[in-house]
């Protein structure tokens, strides 16, 4: 019975791997169709090299941050319980993935592309893990701090603060570190628009996102038994809520309109497991909002280049999250309870201080050090890599 029940909850855990991994190929094609055609390839290359980096970094050196375990064991021990630690560690990659990939949609078009590389294997394999470690492994005794002072641990099912928030955080200071692309705002005031180069892949993209995140959501319970259906109903509701408010302040504009779903579906990741789907409906409705307004806010009034608008969609929102599963979890509000307000605003506020900080450090040292921004000329041209393709003809270099 142990053999199939290990067996039931590896194939489980599995299928939630594939269909987050699944979730990077709608980062890019987010990326692809709202970026410049000059940038479309770049942005695809770099989605995928940073899924990689992130594995090598999150292998080798995060996750034994976050849980305390490494694989330099032989594949006999890797392999016990059908090599359910072995799966979890692929699906929680996925998670640790998603840091660097949101990060990239903000710092979009002007980038170089080494340096963020570097800031990707410094993110997941030691910025991004710190944080998971305190909140899902209870590393250095926060919880339970909290627990004794507030009533209840910080409670995030599936990574509103840990995740996005966390990913939305960072790239804030990444972004202004950087600076606004050339010509995006001049002098006088004026700020020249930068159109989606394809709605079609736009809206791929927010699809692919959107049908990946219920296996974001429900199989972050990681074992069967442990599935819940209230999940995958509140991930839907908060969908709805998401994309009709969006549509509506948005003015029908498709960009809002693709990005409201994923808004209410990070806000409802934390409370998921907890609220009732009404909540949920409330929670995925009012991070539409958010998005729309603070998007609108950051881009024409602060001018902050942020190009997909990754800090409203994934910080604020991921934010509005860690918070709503403190009111809409409450049992007064029709939710399960078990949660608690104040810890929920103070594990939120730790994961946007947290996040704040490291991606200040990261990104300013590699600023001082080597550079963060693509020349002039090259962010004229869309890139910085070249490619070299060898036919039976002849060979070419095209630059990207």
């Amino acid at each position: 019975m142990d053999a199939i029940r290990h067996g039931a909850d590896t194939l489980f855990i599995l299928l939630g791997a594939i269909m987050i991994l699944a979730m990077h190929a709608g980062f890019a094609f987010l990326e692809l169709g709202t970026v410049r055609k000059k940038n479309q390839v770049n942005a695809l290359v770099k989605i995928l090299v940073d899924f990689a980096v992130s594995t090598m970094a999150y292998f080798f050196v995060g996750y034994s941050i976050a849980y305390g375990i490494s694989f330099f064991s032989s594949a006999e021990v890797l392999a016990q319980k059908n090599g359910f630690e072995l799966v979890k560690f692929f699906f929680l990659l996925t998670f640790a993935a998603a840091i660097p990939a949101i990060v990239s949609g903000g710092i979009a078009e002007r980038a170089r592309f080494h340096p963020q590389l570097l800031a990707t294997a410094l993110l997941v394999g030691l910025v991004y893990p710190f944080f998971e470690g305190i909140v899902w492994n209870h590393n250095f005794g926060v919880q339970a701090w909290l627990k004794s002072a507030l009533g209840a641990e910080f409670h995030d099912f599936a990574g509103s603060v840990v995740v996005h928030a966390v990913g939305g955080w960072v790239a804030l200071p990444a972004v202004m570190l950087l600076g606004a692309r050339r010509g995006r705002y001049s002098k006088d005031g004026a700020i020249a628009a930068h159109p989606p180069s394809s709605i079609p892949f736009l809206a791929l993209g927010a699809w692919i996102l959107t049908v990946g995140w219920f296996g974001f959501n429900v199989m972050s319970a990681q074992t069967l038994d442990k599935a819940n259906g209230l999940v995958a109903i509140n991930s839907l509701m908060a969908m709805a809520g998401g994309t009709l408010v969006a549509v509506v302040l948005g003015k029908n504009d498709p960009g809002f309109a693709y990005n409201g779903p994923l808004a209410g579906l990070v806000a409802v990741c934390a409370g998921s497991d907890l609220m009732h789907p009404l909540g949920a409906l409330a929670t995925g409705g009012i991070a539409g909002a958010i998005f729309v307004w603070m998007f609108t806010w950051t881009q024409n009034k602060w001018r902050i280049d942020d190009v997909l608008g990754v800090w409203p969609l994934h910080g604020l929102c991921g934010a509005w999250g860690g918070i709503a599963a403190g009111i809409f979890g409450l049992k007064a509000l029709g939710g399960m309870g078990g949660v608690s307000f104040a810890s929920q605003v103070a594990g939120t506020a730790m994961g946007v201080a947290i996040a704040a900080l490291g991606g200040w450090i990261v990104y300013g040292l590699l600023k001082a050090l080597v550079g963060i921004r693509l020349e002039p000329e090259q962010e004229f041209e869309g890139a910085d890599l070249t490619i070299h393709r060898i036919s039976s003809t002849a060979e070419r270099e095209t630059s990207w």
